[in-house]
């Protein structure tokens, strides 16, 4: 078969239900017992012991309030115009993070933190200032910390930026998705260019480091002419780095996305083409493409770690170093200790009952065995590097249909295979999540109904 018919075999043949592996094992398959807090406490003070003094710890604080639903999206949020819920929230997470304080042999030191959401700019200014000064107290600040926050173009103020700058963060992301009024409007997520270019124009005036889009493609009514003329606006501001996600139709998770159906959007082939432009234009515009659905710009420091080898992924998605313990506060939050996982109850009332009554707001969590973590390690090298070195320890987790799977992505194209190491090919960059389908023992000892419960790949 010619290229285009190999290309279109290969879209039908791998969209397929896959995870996105920020963590291994993914939620759905973790342990069915909820973990005791004083089990989940031993492995935290256990990490941060063996962590702390060398690398420092991530914290990932969850703002997850809204004025507006965007109907596309399918994170934990609370959507509500009464800003006096801040307050409360923020002594929820100052309760919570004093819990893990009480735990730690000394003062963490903070290398890594991000704000999510939800809507972190839906916050005024000076409580983020609030929460932010009751985090730091009692901690230290590592010298070369990253801290980073999302912000949404149409609330984010001078103010905002300004106040978080003075708190140390240098990175700001923006959720674009994309510029054509329809798509906006389907999505119920109207945001003008101009306060786009408002807010991208301020972050770097007052010196942030790295400004990220986010950009969204397989949404309702979106075409190659209308994808073009988005990328074309974001080339007239150039930010640092692009995260280019494929849109997950999940409306059985999440109801908001009734609102259009499937035949308003774009089928697998034409998804597929909306991929292949935005790869190509980034590409011309001196972006590269460092892993999954991320793009980055030569000077930009998430390419640096890329370049080096140090790229690393968790719950926050890509990040610059590896961190071995991520402390995740706020309702729905999910923390790593290295040796476990744990999320936070989902519901912001149940969540803030738990954790102001000192109890930890455990909702699931997983202890991880050996053979997690080897499987763990091999998919953070496939989705970080692009790289696998199959040793036989590895190889003999694998059964005999995982390993004629590898043989035959090796004949598609995909990977290379030679002298056991697996090489993701530049075709294979976009079947990323299905490569690391093969090393995914709980994945794949599912049964078929259990798959269907993710966003499709492609």
């Amino acid at each position: 078969m010619n290229t285009v018919e190999q290309q279109e075999y290969l879209i039908q043949k791998y969209n397929v239900p896959a995870p996105r592996y920020t963590s291994y094992p993914t939620v759905p398959y973790w342990d069915k017992e909820i973990p005791a807090a004083a089990q989940w406490m031993d492995v935290v003070k256990y990490t941060f012991a063996e962590s702390n003094a060398a690398k420092g710890i991530s914290l990932y604080i969850h703002l997850p309030f809204c004025e507006v639903l965007c109907t596309y999206c399918g994170c934990n949020t609370r959507i509500t115009k009464n800003h006096s819920v801040e307050e409360g929230y923020i002594q929820a997470i100052l309760a919570e993070w004093s819990l893990y304080l009480q735990q730690f042999s000394e003062k963490p030191i903070i290398r890594e933190l991000h704000l999510g959401g939800g809507t972190p700019t839906f916050f005024k200014p000076e409580n983020l200032r609030k929460l932010l000064e009751g985090i730091y107290e009692g901690s230290i600040l590592h010298p070369e910390k990253e801290f980073s926050f999302e912000g949404h173009p149409n609330n984010t103020t001078t103010a905002h930026l300004e106040t978080l700058y003075d708190l140390g963060f240098r990175r700001v992301s923006f959720g674009i998705q994309d510029f054509d009024p329809k798509v906006q409007i389907t999505i119920n997520r109207i945001q003008p260019f101009e306060n786009v270019r408002y807010v991208t124009e301020e972050a770097r005036r007052i010196g942030y480091d790295s400004v990220n889009f986010d950009l969204i493609y397989g949404l309702p009514y979106q075409t190659l002419q209308s994808v073009s003329e988005t990328i074309d606006k974001v080339a007239e501001l150039m930010p640092d780095r692009i995260a280019f996600y494929s849109y997950a139709h999940v409306p059985w998770v999440k109801p908001g996305q009734r609102s259009y159906s499937d035949k308003d959007l774009p089928d697998n082939a034409e998804k597929r083409a909306l991929y292949e432009l935005g790869l190509e234009k980034f590409k011309a515009l001196g972006y590269t493409d460092i892993g999954m659905d991320h793009f980055a710009l030569p000077e930009d420091a998430l390419y640096k770690a890329w370049e080096q080898k140090d790229l690393h992924r968790n719950f926050m998605g890509y990040t610059t170093f590896q961190i071995d313990l991520l402390i995740g506060l706020g309702t729905s939050s999910i923390s790593d200790a290295k040796y476990a996982y744990m999320q936070n109850l989902k519901k912001v009332e149940t969540y803030k009952e738990a954790v102001l009554n000192g109890e930890l707001a455990i909702l699931k969590g997983h202890f991880l065995t050996q053979e997690d973590l080897r499987l763990k390690e091999a998919i953070l090298n496939i989705a970080c590097r692009g790289e696998l070195y199959l040793d036989l320890g590895l190889l003999s987790m694998l059964n005999d249909e995982s390993i004629d799977h590898l043989k035959e992505m090796h004949r598609e194209g995909i990977i290379e295979l030679e002298s056991n190491k697996l090489t993701v090919t530049s075709i294979g960059k976009a079947f990323t999540r299905n490569i690391c389908m093969v090393f995914d023992l709980k994945l794949r000892q599912a049964v078929p109904a259990e798959q269907q419960i993710f966003s499709k790949a492609i």
